[in-house]
């Protein structure tokens, strides 16, 4: 694997070029976002028709004050390398249009089939049903995307999003059902203040399973890990659902000895897995840097999160907001770069990995001169000078 050497800074320079802090979008992406988009307006349209605008406004409104935290908490667990934010918008809208739309039509073929009940619907059928639907997302990013998930807290992060979109339609409807026979306040207690992370988790089971499978090399594991984490979503998602039906106390039981916890070893996981990544992330910078592609003082400012940010404000105080958003897209870039060569010295590249680092190396070099970093800290080794 080669690539070009950075060029050295040589001063501030002027302002970075729109251009380079611009990504390309492909075809398939702008296809996606519009055909989300439309989705997610005939889902709004439908729930105005279904509930009338007042109650659809109520609804939509106590529904959206459940996530933002959690949220806030998966973009946390996910600075070191975070996903791009038309993928993370595409999370969202699969999971509250096409996973629901796919939902909604499978249940109702299946709730209709002879034999069945309504435990068996309810904890068994949607389950699987539901976690097909929002896991065909990660299934789909593997196959059109594949570089956009790097590993297991990539795969965690997307499921749990896809979790969040589907399980804020999912919550309006039921609150728009719940609002005619005025049993709204219960609903949103139950669904709004101690079960909205339950989707969320289900589906980053699945996502889990996804992001181990496309970190190993053997064959099995690629194939058992999507499944069972698949499974375990379908058993999560089935004890959930089946516990409405244990009474009261069955429903705490479950909540509190089985779903918190639950949720607590998936934290445990997801902060593991950030550690994880920083650990690499300083690691194969320091090859890098052994190759003579960057600067050995850059590594601070790239691996240490909290550095990340220092680095930023000081950019902005010399330079203002576009030092700021060039420092950060050279930081970006640099990160990319490092889970690209970890890939490839795992023995798991894309097959065009040569093409991909010659064009991040390209697009550092380019950014380079525009950079502007905090002076190279006491006792630092002084900078190499650039492979030629």
């Amino acid at each position: 694997m080669t690539g070009p050497a950075m060029v050295p800074a040589g001063g501030y320079g002027p302002v970075v070029p729109p251009a380079l802090l611009r990504r390309r979008r492909s075809p398939l992406t702008w296809v996606t976002m519009i055909v989300l988009g439309l989705g997610a307006l005939v889902v709004a349209v439908l729930i105005v028709l279904t509930g009338g605008p007042v109650a659809s406004l109520i609804t939509i409104a106590l529904a959206a004050i459940s996530f933002p935290i959690l949220i806030l908490i998966l973009f946390w667990l996910d600075r070191y390398e975070p996903e791009p934010a038309r993928y993370r918008l595409a999370a969202l809208g699969w999971g509250g249009v096409v996973a629901v739309v796919l939902s909604v039509l499978a249940e109702q073929l299946l709730f209709a089939v002879p034999g069945t009940s309504d435990f068996i619907d309810t904890a068994v059928t949607a389950p699987i049903v539901e976690e097909a639907g929002k896991g065909l997302f990660l299934v789909a990013v593997v196959i059109f995307r594949r570089a956009q998930i790097h590993g297991l807290l990539d795969g965690l992060i997307y499921g749990a999003l896809v979790g969040v979109g589907f399980a804020f339609v999912e919550d309006v409807l039921y609150y728009l059902s719940s609002l005619e026979s005025g049993a709204l306040p219960i609903t949103f207690f139950l669904r709004g203040v101690m079960g909205p992370f339950a989707h969320p988790l289900f589906t980053a089971a699945t996502g889990i399973g996804v992001g181990i499978a496309v970190t190993t090399r053997q064959p099995a594991v690629r194939v058992l890990a999507p499944i069972l984490g698949y499974v375990a979503a379908v058993v999560m998602h089935g004890i959930w659902n089946g516990s409405t039906f244990w009474g009261g106390d069955g429903f705490l039981f479950a909540y509190a000895a089985i779903m918190l916890p639950l949720l607590a070893i998936v934290l445990a996981v997801a902060i593991w897995a950030r550690s994880r990544e920083g650990k690499m992330l300083t690691a194969a910078l320091q090859q890098i840097v052994a190759m003579g592609w960057i600067r050995p003082e850059e590594i601070r400012w790239v691996a240490r999160l909290s550095d990340r940010m220092s680095a930023r404000a000081y950019a902005k105080r010399l330079g203002g907001a576009p030092a700021a958003r060039a420092l950060r897209e050279y930081q970006q870039t640099l990160t990319e770069i490092a889970f690209l060569h970890n890939r490839a010295v795992n023995g798991i590249p894309p097959p065009d990995v040569n093409q991909r680092m010659n064009a991040l190396l390209q697009h550092a070099a380019a950014l380079r001169p525009y950079v502007i970093m905090p002076p190279v800290p006491p006792g630092m080794p002084r900078p190499l000078p650039p492979r030629r």
